[in-house]
C-alpha cells in the first residue's frame, strides 16, 4: 500500500512541477483547487491522511472523466477569418495561434470519449505566457466555464467560450477572447470534470496563442469602420516614405514586414522588456504606443535602434541604406542591443511594423520645414552674421527639411471633456529622440484633432507637435557682443508644408496638412496660435526693426528639377522700382551643403557682390555652383541651403532670403518579363543610369519584397557615365494578389537611391476554381481553407 500511494505522489509531482497542494494540481489524479481566487494559498497535505479505499475512489471516478487527446488550432480557418494568415508563426511546421481581440476562433477537441452536456463540465484556464504568477485581479489569469449554446460567449468585454458541435469524439468549440483582452501570449489549460464531483482532468496547450488588437471589432479602442482604411494601415506590408524637401517631395518606399520571422516575437518583446509596459496595461493601445515611441529608440532604455545625425557611420549601417524594417527587427531580437544606425525616418518605419503587427492602425507621416522648438516659444530663432551665414553655435532651434513620425488610430477614454469623442482617431507619436517628456526620450500620444485646434496641454506632448508644424520663423542679424540684435525676416507661414503620408489603396500622396492645422492667413489660423502661446504661457511680441523699403525689390530663386551630376546657378534679381534715383546694393550669395535637419552647414561656394541699380531698371547676380564644386561636399542625402544676404546704401534696409533643396537622385526600374504567378520563378530585371560625369564603383542592390524572407544582394560591376547597369534576380510569388518589390542601391560615389514596383500576382491556370469570365472574382485554391 505505501509503495502505491508513493507512486501516486511521484506520478503528481511529475506532472505538475512546484505544486505542493492537491487542491491546485492540475494533475488528472488530484483535487483541483475550487476557487481560483485562492490560487496562491497552498495547504499541507501528508500521505498518511490518504486511505486505499479514497485512492481505490480517485481511480474510478477520474477513469470515467472526459480526456482531452489533442487540440486542432484550425490555423488556416482561424488565420483566414481573423486575417493573421500571413504571420510566420502560422506557417511554421509546429505552427502558433494568432488571433484578435474580441473575436471568436474555433478549436477542435479530439477526446476519449463523446463530450455529454449533461455529464461533462469543461472549464478553460487562460494566463499570461511571460508573468510569473498569474492573476485575477490584474487580468493576467481568465477562468471561463464551457456554454452549451454556441451563441453565449458574453459581453464584449468578457471572455467566452461555448460549445459550436459535437461530432463523436470531436468536440468544436468556441472562444471570443474580451475586446479589451491583454495584448501578449496566452497560455491555456483546459479543465474537465464530471459535474457535481470535484475530480478533474487537465490538458495544456503545447505552446501559447498570441491576441493581437482588432480595428475590425467595435468594442476595441483601435476600432476602424472603414475596410479600405483597414487593409492599408493594418495589413499592408509595404509603404511609401516621403522625403526631400518642400519644393521637392521625394516617395521612398519602405518594407514593412510585420508578417516576417521573428518580428512579432520581437514587438512583444519590445513592449514587454523595453518599453517595460505593465501586463496589465498590455490592452491599452495609449500607453503601449507612448512606451513604444520611447523604446523604439535607445538612449533611455537600450532600445530598438541608436540614432546618428553624424558622417560617420562606422560599426553600423548607414540610415540611407536601410529599406525596411526586418532586418532590424530580426538583429534586435537576435542580440538585444539597438542596432545601429537610425535617422527619423527609419524610427518611424520600425514603429510603423511594430503597430501594425499588434494590430494598431498606423501610418508614417512627413512634415516639411518641421521645427524643432527647443525652448517651447512656438518660434524657430536663427542668427545670422554681415554676411548672411547662419550661425549655428548661438542657438539651438533648428528647421528640419522634413521630419518624420507616425500616426496611430484609437480612441482616448484618457483625456477630459472627451465624452463625444473629440479627440479619438489619429494620434501622433514620435520616436525620435529629440526632447524629454517625463524624463525619458518620447513624444506622444498626442490627438492631431488637438494639435489643430491649439489645445497645448492636452497630453501627451501636444506643445511640441504643435510649434512643429505651426511655429514661427524668425531671422536675428548678430553684430557682435554689446550690440543690437536686429530682426531682419520673420516668416509666420514657413513652418509645416505638405504633411504627407501614403494614400489609401494608392501609391501616391495624401496630404493631410489640413488635419493638423488651419489654413494659413486666415483668422481661425492666427487665433488658434494666439491660443496656443496663451495657455504655453510663452510670451509673444513682433518686432519691427527692420525699415520699410519699397523703391528696390528683390527675388531670390533656384531652377528647380536639379538632377545630381548637373550644375546650377542661384540668381538675385534686384529691380529699382524708384524713377529718379540710383542705388547702390551690396551683399552675398551662399551655396551651403546641410543635413536635412539644418545643421552641420559646409559652405560650397560664396560670392560677394555690389552692383549700381539705375532707376526702372533690373540686374541679376547668379552664381554658378559646378559638380566639381559640390559632388565631394555633399553631406547625407545632398540636401542643399542657399542664403542672400544683401543691403541698400544710404538706408537701413536689410534683405535677407533662404531657401533649402535637395539634387533629384536617378530611380531604379523594374522589369518583368510576363505576368508574376503564383509559385512560379520568374526572372526580374533591373536597371539604373549613371547621371554623374563619373564611374559608379563598388555598387550594389538590394532586394526585398512579397515573399522575399531575406534581402537579395546583387553587386554590378562599375557604370561608366551615363551608361545603364542592369541585373537580374529569380522571384517566386509566394501568394496571389498585390505584391510589392523595393531595391535600394549603394555605392562609393551615390547612395539613398531607390525604386519599387508594385504589382498583381495571378494563380496559376490548373488552380484557377472559378471561370473569370463568368464571375468578377478568380478564386484559387489558395483561398480555399480545407
Amino acid at each position: 500500500m505505501g509503495n502505491q500511494i508513493s507512486k501516486w505522489w511521484d506520478d503528481c509531482t511529475r506532472t505538475c512541477k512546484n505544486v505542493t497542494c492537491f487542491d491546485e494540481c492540475h494533475c488528472f489524479r488530484c483535487i483541483r483547487s475550487k476557487s481560483k481566487n485562492k490560487a496562491n494559498e497552498r495547504r499541507s497535505y501528508t500521505l498518511e491522511t490518504v486511505s486505499m479505499p479514497y485512492i481505490d475512489e480517485v481511480d474510478s471516478v477520474t477513469n470515467d472523466i472526459l480526456s482531452i487527446e489533442r487540440v486542432d488550432l484550425c490555423v488556416a480557418r482561424n488565420g483566414k477569418t481573423h486575417r493573421t494568415n500571413r504571420f510566420d508563426v502560422m506557417k511554421r511546421e509546429i505552427s502558433k495561434l494568432v488571433v484578435r481581440r474580441g473575436q471568436v476562433f474555433k478549436l477542435l477537441l479530439y477526446c476519449n470519449r463523446p463530450y455529454d452536456s449533461e455529464k461533462d463540465a469543461i472549464s478553460l484556464i487562460f494566463s499570461v505566457a511571460d508573468v510569473e504568477k498569474p492573476s485575477f485581479g490584474h487580468g493576467t489569469l481568465i477562468a471561463v466555464s464551457l456554454n452549451n449554446r454556441s451563441t453565449d460567449l458574453g459581453k464584449s468585454n468578457e471572455w467566452g467560450a461555448s460549445v459550436n458541435s459535437i461530432n463523436g469524439d470531436l468536440l468544436e468549440i468556441l472562444i471570443k477572447p474580451a475586446a479589451n483582452a491583454l495584448v501578449t501570449q496566452w497560455k491555456m489549460d483546459i479543465d474537465t470534470k464530471i459535474l457535481n464531483n470535484n475530480m478533474s482532468k487537465s490538458y495544456s496547450l503545447p505552446q501559447p496563442f498570441y491576441v493581437l488588437f482588432n480595428p475590425w471589432c467595435r468594442e476595441d479602442e483601435v476600432y476602424m469602420e472603414d475596410e479600405r482604411a483597414r487593409n492599408e494601415y493594418v495589413l499592408s506590408d509595404t509603404t511609401l516614405i516621403w522625403k526631400g524637401t518642400y519644393n521637392r517631395l521625394r516617395p521612398s518606399p519602405w518594407k514593412l514586414g510585420q508578417y516576417e520571422r521573428d518580428v512579432l516575437d520581437c514587438a512583444l518583446h519590445i513592449i514587454a522588456y523595453v518599453g517595460k509596459v505593465n501586463p496589465s496595461s498590455r490592452g491599452s493601445p495609449t500607453k503601449i504606443s507612448r512606451a513604444l515611441s520611447a523604446a523604439v529608440n535607445s538612449p533611455d532604455d537600450e532600445g530598438l535602434l541608436l540614432g546618428n545625425w553624424t558622417a560617420d557611420f562606422s560599426g553600423g549601417v548607414a540610415p540611407t541604406k536601410w529599406g525596411g524594417s526586418v532586418e532590424i527587427m530580426q538583429r534586435f531580437y537576435r542580440k538585444r542591443k539597438p542596432v545601429k544606425f537610425a535617422q527619423c525616418w527609419v524610427f518611424a518605419g520600425c514603429l510603423t511594423t511594430i503597430a501594425r503587427c499588434i494590430g494598431i492602425p498606423s501610418r508614417i507621416v512627413t512634415n516639411y520645414s518641421s521645427a524643432h522648438d527647443t525652448q517651447a516659444s512656438m518660434t524657430v530663432d536663427y542668427f545670422v552674421d554681415d554676411d548672411g551665414k547662419v550661425m549655428e553655435e548661438m542657438g539651438s532651434d533648428s528647421i528640419w527639411n522634413y521630419h518624420v513620425w507616425n500616426e496611430v488610430f484609437m480612441t482616448r477614454p484618457d483625456l477630459n471633456n472627451n465624452d463625444d469623442g473629440m479627440y479619438d482617431g489619429w494620434q501622433a507619436i514620435d520616436a525620435t529622440p529629440q526632447e524629454m517628456s517625463d524624463e525619458m526620450y518620447r513624444c506622444g500620444p498626442a490627438s492631431v484633432v488637438a494639435v489643430k485646434r491649439g489645445e497645448v496641454l492636452k497630453p501627451y506632448d501636444n506643445k511640441f507637435l504643435y510649434a512643429e508644424v505651426n511655429a514661427d520663423k524668425v531671422f536675428w542679424r548678430y553684430a557682435g557682443p554689446g550690440n543690437p540684435l536686429k530682426l531682419i525676416k520673420k516668416d509666420e507661414f514657413g513652418i509645416g508644408h505638405f504633411i504627407s503620408t501614403k494614400a489609401i489603396g494608392r501609391w501616391e500622396r495624401e496630404d493631410i496638412t489640413r488635419s493638423y492645422k488651419f489654413e494659413e492667413k486666415t483668422d481661425e489660423e492666427r487665433a488658434t496660435m494666439l491660443k496656443a502661446l496663451k495657455q504655453a504661457n510663452s510670451a509673444f511680441s513682433r518686432y519691427y526693426l527692420n525699415e520699410e523699403f519699397n523703391d528696390v525689390h528683390f527675388n531670390f530663386e533656384l531652377k528647380d528639377d536639379i538632377k545630381i551630376g548637373e550644375d546650377f546657378n542661384v540668381e538675385l534679381h534686384i529691380k529699382n522700382r524708384s524713377s529718379e534715383k540710383n542705388y547702390t546694393v551690396n551683399g552675398n550669395l551662399i551655396v551651403e551643403s546641410i543635413l536635412y535637419t539644418g545643421k552641420n552647414r559646409k559652405e560650397i561656394k560664396s560670392m560677394k557682390f555690389s552692383e549700381v541699380i539705375e532707376p526702372n531698371s533690373e540686374k541679376t547676380v547668379s552664381l554658378e555652383v559646378t559638380f566639381t564644386d559640390y559632388y565631394r561636399k555633399l553631406l547625407d542625402q545632398s540636401a542643399f541651403n542657399i542664403a542672400c544676404m544683401a543691403s541698400v546704401e544710404n538706408t537701413d534696409y536689410e534683405y535677407f532670403a533662404q531657401d533649402d533643396f535637395r539634387v533629384r537622385k536617378p530611380d531604379i526600374k523594374f522589369i518583368f518579363t510576363g505576368k508574376p504567378m503564383h509559385d512560379v520563378a520568374h526572372d526580374i530585371h533591373i536597371r539604373l543610369e549613371n547621371p554623374l560625369p563619373i564611374p559608379i564603383t563598388k555598387g550594389i542592390f538590394q532586394i526585398e519584397g512579397s515573399g522575399i524572407k531575406e534581402p537579395i544582394i546583387l553587386k554590378v560591376p562599375d557604370i561608366l557615365p551615363k551608361t545603364v547597369a542592369e541585373t537580374r534576380f529569380a522571384y517566386k510569388p509566394t501568394y496571389v494578389g498585390s505584391a510589392k518589390l523595393v531595391a535600394k542601391f549603394t555605392s562609393k560615389e551615390i547612395d539613398d537611391v531607390d525604386g519599387f514596383r508594385v504589382f498583381e500576382v495571378v494563380p496559376k491556370p490548373e488552380d484557377v476554381l472559378m471561370d473569370p469570365a463568368d464571375n468578377d472574382t478568380i478564386i484559387s485554391k489558395n483561398d480555399v481553407v480545407e
